[in-house]
């Protein structure tokens, strides 16, 4: 799926980032794996259609542009991402809390 000019991959996206295993209101960003380089909703999605050896961003990488915003098509650093408090810096559109209980699988903890 094209979202704002970034392909995102993975299952049943739709419009906003939302995918087979995360479709709530608020599950509207994608994450741009570090082994691939591939924006997915989530991590079952990289496990069901990515390449097959997944790896987490290093803290020395948290300054790069991983995380994309569903609603706007903003992409932002990790350190933004993680320091926004569940909302979009650009636009205002919330994101799932609850992501970060997933936050070991796609970041250096």
């Amino acid at each position: 799926m094209l979202i704002k000019g970034q392909e995102v991959r993975g299952t049943d996206v739709d419009e906003e980032t939302r995918c087979a295993h995360y479709h709530s209101e608020i599950d509207r960003i994608a994450i741009k794996f570090y082994c691939c380089q591939t924006y997915y909703p989530c991590y079952e999605c990289h496990l069901e259609t990515g390449c097959g050896r997944p790896e987490v961003w290093p803290k020395k990488k948290f300054d790069e542009q991983a995380i994309l915003c569903g609603a706007c098509g903003h992409e932002l650093t990790i350190r933004e991402y993680l320091e926004c408090r569940s909302e979009c810096p650009h636009c205002s559109a919330d994101f799932n809390p609850g992501c970060s209980l997933h936050r070991n699988l796609y970041f250096e903890t």
